[in-house]
């Protein structure tokens, strides 16, 4: 397994600083945000008896393996799906990595 993995948090817009906020309480040492747009059909709000927010913001974190869990189960606890926040998150290994500090 590899020393990195990104991780790739989207939420409804406003709520970007409170992932990054809980990422780096446990750990994460920065990220990236950028504005994005949901596209969602009314269909899946019927569906799923959601309200679906166009508006988002993408977060990227690159961190060690080993803290990944911990910081991916405490974003989704407080900014998951469930939460005003209704938040996706996923993990991508990274074989390489170049420009971060040890």
């Amino acid at each position: 397994m590899g020393k990195f993995e990104a991780l790739v948090i989207i939420v409804n817009e406003g709520y970007s600083d409170k992932v990054m906020n809980i990422a780096r309480e446990h750990g994460a040492r920065g990220g990236t945000i950028s504005n994005a747009r949901g596209t969602a059909t009314k269909d899946m709000e019927h569906k799923y008896g959601i309200v679906i927010t166009p508006q988002k913001e993408m977060i990227y974190i690159i961190l060690e393996t080993k803290i990944k869990d911990k910081v991916m189960l405490e974003i989704n606890k407080e900014c998951g799906i469930d939460t005003a926040a209704s938040g996706l998150i996923f993990s991508i290994p990274i074989s390489n990595v170049s420009g971060i500090a040890e």
